[in-house]
């Protein structure tokens, strides 16, 4: 089994569980949005069932649900003190209403959004706590890590880090003790060299989000399959790109199309095959795919008996998709 050691010496499996999805509903400004269809009830028992088949890691946020997920979390993971929990500040919501409030940054919203995490993921310590906030100004987020630090410090937090996906943002501030990880788009489409490059230099854990591109790289996806208008995935925001107008953007399906036996070698779920290419790139990387049924925790967790794609893959990878690019 893949397996990574911590920050704090501590060595766990090294394919996590997001809970993005599993959140459920929430409200930001006008619009409401889910993440496919989710059940409350299945959610923690997937989650306790992830726990007890291996998974070690479990990102959440303040605002996955407007903090429903970290409620879900809480209840799952209570008395399962070998677990290690990720949240964010920046982004914080109510769950009984589900609204997420304006971002947030401020000393004191942080102070208050981590002790609510704390109640609501029952810990008196979060092992790690990241800025939600993926653009927040450079010059600003000095302030922002001087709290984190203090938290730190007083024993809330084990450490910290950005949810970024800006190299020059993370390289400003990846050197500050505590500073353990960052969390960043990284899958075999998006496989972000500038940043692993620093975060591997400054020997921090890359917590990787949408390892599965949104679901797309689980192959379940067609250009005919309309989603819901109230998905997140149906919008048309400018970061929204494996997915466009309510569907698959046809030209990742064509690249996965190029790349599906490749991926699916050795016997791999395209899943597996997609967490194994990130297993493969980066030693410091752990994907956290997320999930809204327990079979697809077991299928994702699979992905660590079968390991790293091979090197050979790896590379025929690369090369068809740097030939498609080209094409395009």
């Amino acid at each position: 089994m893949q397996m990574m050691e911590l920050w704090d010496g501590r060595s766990v499996p090294r394919i996590g569980i997001g809970t993005w999805a599993a959140g459920g509903a929430a409200r930001w400004g006008d619009a409401a949005t889910i993440y496919g269809e989710v059940d409350d009830i299945r959610s923690q028992a997937a989650l306790a069932m992830a726990y007890d088949i291996g998974a070690r890691v479990f990102d959440t946020a303040a605002a996955y649900g407007a903090g429903n997920a970290e409620l879900i979390l809480g209840r799952a993971l209570k008395g399962r003190d070998e677990a290690v929990i990720v949240t964010k500040v920046g982004y914080f919501g109510d769950p009984e209403t589900r609204k997420i409030a304006p971002e947030d940054a401020s000393a004191a919203a942080i102070r208050t959004s981590i002790d609510k995490s704390r109640q609501r993921l029952q810990r008196d310590c979060i092992d790690v706590a990241l800025l939600h906030i993926n653009e927040y100004p450079i010059e600003r987020a000095g302030e922002a890590f001087d709290t984190l630090g203090q938290l730190h410090q007083e024993g809330k937090i084990g450490g910290f880090g950005w949810s970024t996906d800006h190299r020059d943002r993370l390289a400003a501030y990846a050197a500050r003790d505590g500073f353990v990880a960052v969390e960043n788009d990284f899958n075999v489409f998006t496989p972000a060299n500038e940043l692993m490059a620093v975060a591997a230099r400054e020997n921090i854990v890359s917590f990787s989000r949408l390892p599965l591109a949104m679901g797309l790289l689980t192959g379940k996806y067609t250009p005919a399959m309309k989603l819901p208008a109230d998905d997140v995935r149906g919008g048309n925001a400018e970061w929204m790109v494996f997915f466009r107008d309510g569907a698959a953007n046809p030209q990742y399906l064509s690249r996965l199309a190029a790349i599906r036996d490749l991926l699916t070698s050795g016997g791999r779920t395209l899943a597996q095959g997609a967490l194994g290419w990130i297993l493969a790139k980066s030693a410091i990387a752990l994907p956290v795919p997320g999930f809204t049924r327990p079979e697809q925790v077991e299928d994702n967790l699979g992905a660590l008996e079968k390991g790293p794609l091979p090197a050979a893959v790896m590379t025929e990878i690369d090369a068809v998709l740097n030939s498609a690019e080209t094409a395009c």
